[in-house]
């Protein structure tokens, strides 16, 4: 133990999407002293995280947290890989469906009714600040935000494979939506006009921002518990505990009026359970003392699984060059770079998942001719008549188990069917009582026969895809590579199935490990996301959502954060 750090009247843990904008926002009020705390250094520092198509060559450096999972009975017995970031930020693009947020609502119990979209809504609208575009004139510019910090639109790289997808699925029997984030449904990214990838570091923690005498950043500090003082009724959390590595010094940093936990849905409920909050059989298990039995800290893990197939083609268009297999894709390669620097356009500026459709599975207008082959679903896990169960993406590179796979060195794309509405539920444990040790992380993937159905239904219309022109018209259809997805349109049901369980990964979308509902329904933390028992502790991040939106996760983590920030405000002014 080095000895005690200064003191701080809020110190928020955890410096990715909902961090900085925790920081950013508490610190617009000059009386509060805020400290924010991240176990790895910033995004701006690392080019890698600022041009769009090259997240991926993070996966297994210093920058991320390289955890896997247990072995995945019901998807090939794999670990899968679960990168989760290391600096400061974050982002992503979809929302979800209005009806997830009044599901929320319903959910979390009394005083929830502010969860509800008709309200929360305008936390979204809140941190956008929406660019249009003339190629995409009938979206309503009103029904977004146009003077927040994070600012999104149709930018980047648009591939030709990526207009045939999306003509192809029309073809095929889904309707074209102008706008998938408002209430009446193409895709804006979080990649700016001068194509780089927005993150909330760069949009929220600005030099403006950095200059205020109230607020500290403190990077490699990794935090490895919270303090509290036991002395009254109820637990008041008073500070935390961290350190820049293992071997290294334990400061402490007392917290004059709230600690903050946003260090996401796998590194917050770790952090809750190393501090004695959880499940008090298990805490004891390895040696931590019980604060508080909180059953559901760890609990109701989910997470959107996606199925990858990579597909030739032969248009010429395939962006696999991004990733040099050959003396020719690095030339291709070299030539776009210098592209990409100097305008900020070209290939290196694709989002890598371009466009989406979302639909649902048992949409008759979708599956007219397959209703009777298909699976019959046994239950509706959709939070509403018109939100989706499943999200169709498109890449322009092919790809598999996160480009780690082993593939053809041919020109490819990749088509990926998301599973959006789980209903396997998975958790969150300790291996041991060293913080530094990550936790076993069980997503318990397709563990119901809910969900394998869905997926198959999902595959169904993927291969209808695949034989509807234009696509149709520059796949290979001579490819008998068995990595190759061309086999699929002729597998049996137990062919289809065995591909989905042994091609399914994460789209890095965990949510509900201490999620926002009833106590006695396995809740974590109440409607303002203070934690149950405690003074002065919240969660404010991905692991409060009481279910998993029908989207991707960034989008409402910042406004939860955006709406936390109102709510601690609020509290404090009445304290």
């Amino acid at each position: 133990m080095k000895g005690d750090f200064d003191e701080y009247d809020i110190v928020i843990v955890g410096g990715g999407t909902a961090g900085c904008v925790l920081a950013s926002r508490l610190t617009e009020d000059p009386t509060l002293r805020v400290l924010l705390l991240e176990a790895g250094g910033s995004s701006v520092a690392e080019p890698l995280s600022s041009i769009p198509s090259a997240f991926n060559l993070l996966f297994g450096s210093s920058k991320v947290f390289n955890f896997y999972t247990t072995l995945q009975q019901h998807s090939g017995g794999r670990r899968h890989y679960w990168p989760r970031a290391r600096m400061l930020g974050g982002c992503n693009f979809h929302y979800g469906a209005p009806s997830d947020y009044d599901e929320w609502a319903r959910l979390a119990g009394e005083g929830a009714e502010a969860w509800a979209y008709k309200d929360f809504h305008r936390y979204v609208k809140k941190f956008e600040r929406f660019i249009p575009n003339k190629a995409h004139a009938t979206v309503v510019a009103e029904e977004h935000g146009t003077d927040g910090p994070v600012e999104v639109g149709f930018h980047g790289h648009h591939s030709s494979l990526t207009q045939r997808f999306i003509d192809s699925c029309v073809r095929a029997g889904l309707p074209l939506s102008a706008d998938l984030n408002t209430p009446r449904g193409t895709l804006v990214t979080y990649i700016n006009s001068r194509g780089r990838r927005v993150t909330t570091e760069t949009a929220y923690l600005t030099s403006e921002v950095l200059s205020r005498p109230n607020l500290i950043v403190a990077v490699n500090a990794s935090v490895t518990r919270v303090l509290f003082d036991t002395s009254e009724s109820s637990p008041r959390a008073v500070g935390v505990e961290f350190a820049p590595t293992k071997g290294g010094p334990r400061y402490h940093v007392r917290a004059r009026k709230e600690v903050v936990l946003a260090a996401g849905a796998v590194h917050s409920p770790h952090i809750l359970m190393l501090s004695g909050v959880g499940p008090a059989a298990h805490l004891k298990e390895h040696g931590i003392p019980v604060v508080t039995d909180l059953p559901g800290v760890g609990a109701n893990l989910l997470d959107h699984p996606v199925v990858d197939v990579v597909l030739a083609e032969t248009s010429g268009n395939s962006l696999n060059y991004l990733q040099p297999r050959s003396v020719l894709h690095h030339l291709k390669r070299t030539r776009d770079l210098v592209r990409y620097f100097l305008t900020g356009g070209g290939p290196f500026a694709t989002n890598v998942a371009e466009a989406a459709a979302f639909f649902r599975s048992d949409d008759p207008a979708i599956f007219p001719h397959e209703s009777t082959t298909l699976t019959a679903l046994d239950e509706d896990s959709t939070s509403g008549p018109n939100a989706p169960d499943l999200e169709f993406l498109v890449t322009p590179i092919g790809y598999t188990e996160m480009g780690r796979g082993d593939l053809p060195n041919i020109d490819s794309f990749g088509l990926h069917m998301t599973l959006l509405r789980p209903t396997s539920v998975g958790n969150i444990t300790l291996k041991s009582s060293d913080p530094f040790a990550p936790p076993i992380l069980n997503p318990n993937y397709i563990s119901t026969e809910h969900d394998i159905a869905v997926l198959e239904r999902g595959m169904a219309f993927l291969t209808r895809v695949m034989h509807t022109s234009p696509l149709a018209d520059v796949l290979d259809h001579t490819e008998q590579d068995r990595r190759l997805g061309h086999w699929l349109p002729s597998a049996s049901p137990i062919q289809l199935r065995a591909y989905v369980r042994s091609h399914l990964e994460t789209l890095y979308h965990p949510t509900s490990t201490a999620r926002m509902a009833p106590l006695k329904n396995g809740g974590v933390v109440d409607t303002r996301l203070r934690v149950y028992g405690f003074q002065n502790l919240r969660v404010v991040d991905a692991s409060i959502f009481p279910s998993i939106v029908s989207g991707h996760t960034a989008a409402p983590v910042i406004a939860v954060a955006e709406k936390a920030s109102d709510l601690i405000a609020q509290d404090l002014t009445r304290a």
